[in-house]
This record gives structure tokens, sequence and C-alpha cells, in this order.
């Protein structure tokens, strides 16, 4: 005679959060451009580019935020597709990607923009609540001089953590 077990304790069917929350860095960023105010936002993808984005096939480098109609887009991020991708969907790896943000911090971005020096950078992509998110900045672009001090003060702090490490061996 068989006996039933109980296995409702042992299935679970919630889905399990990605164990790395960020996807990709733009490191680009931070060394030519000054930050003033960061904003996240959401972003409308296609199934396959989720797909790569947790394999973490994406280059967020040399991506920029436009804006269009008074909406905001992605141009320049390249997500490329698995090569497990299916035969019926085309996939482009540098499509323009929309992002999603409140109508009253978009018109907020948009008078900053239109002054003298201002852009839109994307400075990474992240996980959160299962939902991928966008992280962009509104910039001033650095001065050469300033690009200099950056690696200045970068070097330096190298300098001094070797030091450290060295006198406590």
């Amino acid at each position: 005679m068989a006996t039933k077990k109980d296995t409702s304790s042992s299935k679970s069917t919630s889905k399990s959060t990605p164990k790395n929350t960020r996807i990709a860095d733009n490191k680009k960023a931070a060394y030519n451009y000054f930050f003033e105010e960061r904003f996240e936002a959401g972003m409308v993808l296609e199934g396959w580019e989720v797909k790569s984005l947790r394999e973490g096939k994406v280059q967020l480098t040399d991506g920029y935020v436009v804006i269009r109609g008074g909406e905001l887009f992605v141009l320049g991020c390249q997500i490329n597709p698995l090569g497990t991708a299916s035969t019926h969907v085309n996939p482009d790896s540098v499509r323009t990607k929309k992002l999603l943000l409140h109508k009253d911090q978009i018109r907020r971005l948009i008078t900053k923009v239109e002054q003298k020096g201002y852009t839109l950078v994307p400075l990474n992509l992240h996980w959160k609540a299962g939902k991928i998110k966008c992280e962009i900045a509104l910039a001033k672009g650095k001065a050469e001089h300033d690009k200099r001090d950056t690696i200045k003060d970068r070097e330096g702090k190298r300098e001094v953590e070797r030091a450290m490490k060295s006198r406590s061996r």
C-alpha cells in the first residue's frame, strides 16, 4: 500500500530574484560628466532583450538619452542577442528603447536640458522588483582639465592604498 507524501511545502511557485542586481554600468560617464540629478526610469524592452540582459550581454558606454515628442529614449545602448534567439524574431541590437518616467519629471528634464551644457546620460541598468530599470543622470560635460584632475585624484587614492597595504605587512 503506497502512502501519500505531502509535497505542498516543498514546491515554491515564486520566481527567484536575480542575485546580481546590477546588469551594466557606464563607467565612462563619471569620467566625462558631472552629475547634477539622478533618476530611475523603467524601460520598454522586448522578450529577447530581457533574456540577453539576464546573461549580461549589454554595452552601455556609448549610450545617451534623447527627448522626442515629450518622451525619453535611449540610443546607442547595445543589447546583443543570444545565440538561442528565436528564428521568427529579428533582433536589432542597437534598437531605440523608450524610457518611462512621470510627466512632471520629463517636463523638468526638458527645461534643464534646454539650458546650455546639460545632457542626459544613462548610468546603469539594474533589477528592481523583477523589472529592469535604467538610472539616468542630468549631467554637465567636464572640461579637459577636470578630466585630468579626476585621473590625478584616482591615482593619488591608489598610491595611498598601496602605501597602507605595504605598511600593514
